[in-house]
């Protein structure tokens, strides 16, 4: 069943909840964000999470930033969306989504600056809300192009968790396993906990037992070993960003995972929207890496697991290069052995160019 993750309650006045995920699984509870701190809050400590979400989560940020905003001019209220947008967009780094997001509010403001004040805050409200609802169109279609590449009686391992919590619908990754099992396919899963915040534990494994599909969780040391066993038909993960050669930024242990799919010929398949390439960026050596507190690995459950006064390296994510991906899973086409050629071939003018590779020239 999809999750709402995120959404708007009532008019311009209300609010926006979220599934607060620091919870789960233990307790399934919407927070109500009232103002942009709230939701700068929200992103930073990972009570709403995933690269579409965050997206979402930022549209509906710039909207409780600037409503009550009393304005009178035009070019002020558009300074205040600015300084609003900059603000979310320090929450987390990494994201893309949230980036493009914030973007196409800003733009969608200046498109309609011979509106009165009131009516902006309404349109922007609008927006935000459509980006929710495609959101929800792409996941459904991310999970009908990938579910072809699933079939009856596989075993499917993922990494971190890009499901319903990390979008607006079914998610990215678990959105290929919810539409292979919708598609009648005999399917299960095995997920890896992903440390040091053990989303795929708590989030993952909560999702595909609410979907009734089989999973397993392991020690994301695991994987190696039940690769090994044969236990592994193929690796779907999701992805925060995707520079225009195809290279993979998502949740840290993925580029070890694509280490092992190649070392036991086991597929490895990314499923993300179009939204999450970043075609300013040559290859994935230019994706910002966030640096998360040291916190996060030394404690565990309140619990301190390690000696005080000793270095802590803790990178959200990493990157996986493009020639350990078989295929990236996109709403509008599986993209197979993506280079910068295949994703302009495959996406065409969404990957932001016609008859030119993508690059940082592009736009």
């Amino acid at each position: 069943m999809p999750v709402d993750t995120i959404r708007w309650s009532g008019g311009l006045d209300g609010c926006a909840e979220l599934v607060d995920q620091t919870l789960l699984p233990g307790e399934f509870s919407y927070r109500e964000i009232e103002n942009e701190k709230e939701m700068w809050e929200a992103i930073r400590h990972l009570r709403v999470r995933g690269a579409p979400a965050i997206g979402i989560a930022g549209a509906m940020g710039l909207v409780l930033g600037v409503r009550g905003s009393d304005a009178d001019d035009t070019d002020t209220f558009l300074q205040e969306i600015r300084q609003t947008k900059e603000y979310l967009e320090s929450s987390r780094p990494t994201a893309v989504n949230l980036f493009w997001a914030l973007d196409r509010m800003e733009e969608v403001a200046a498109e309609n600056r011979g509106m009165s004040i009131r009516e902006l805050k309404e349109r922007l409200l609008e927006e935000a809300r459509d980006i929710a609802r495609e959101d929800r169109e792409i996941c459904r279609a991310i999970g009908r192009n990938g579910q072809h590449l699933i079939h009856d009686g596989d075993t499917v391992l993922t990494h971190c968790n890009a499901g319903g919590l990390a979008t607006a619908d079914y998610g990215t990754a678990l959105g290929v396993l919810f539409a292979a099992k919708e598609a009648g396919k005999d399917i299960s899963a095995i997920a890896d906990e992903t440390r040091p915040l053990l989303q795929g534990a708590r989030l993952t494994t909560w999702e595909l037992k609410q979907a009734e599909i089989p999973v397993t969780l392991i020690c994301d040391s695991t994987a190696a070993q039940v690769m090994k066993e044969g236990r592994v038909d193929a690796v779907v993960v999701g992805a925060d960003r995707i520079a225009a050669n195809g290279d993979v930024a998502n949740k840290i242990g993925t580029y070890g995972l694509s280490v092992l799919a190649a070392a036991h010929d086991v597929p490895f398949y990314v499923a993300a929207p179009v939204s999450t390439f970043d075609f300013d960026l040559e290859d994935g050596g230019d994706i910002p890496i966030e640096q998360r507190e040291a916190h996060e690995v030394s404690t565990m459950a309140g619990r301190r697991i390690a000696p005080e006064g000793i270095e802590i390296y803790n990178p959200a994510f990493d990157v996986t290069p493009a020639e350990n991906v078989e295929a990236i899973i996109t709403e509008k086409a599986v993209v197979w052995e993506p280079d910068v050629e295949h994703i302009v071939e495959e996406l065409g003018e969404a990957a932001g160019a016609t008859d030119r590779p993508a690059g940082k020239e592009c736009r």
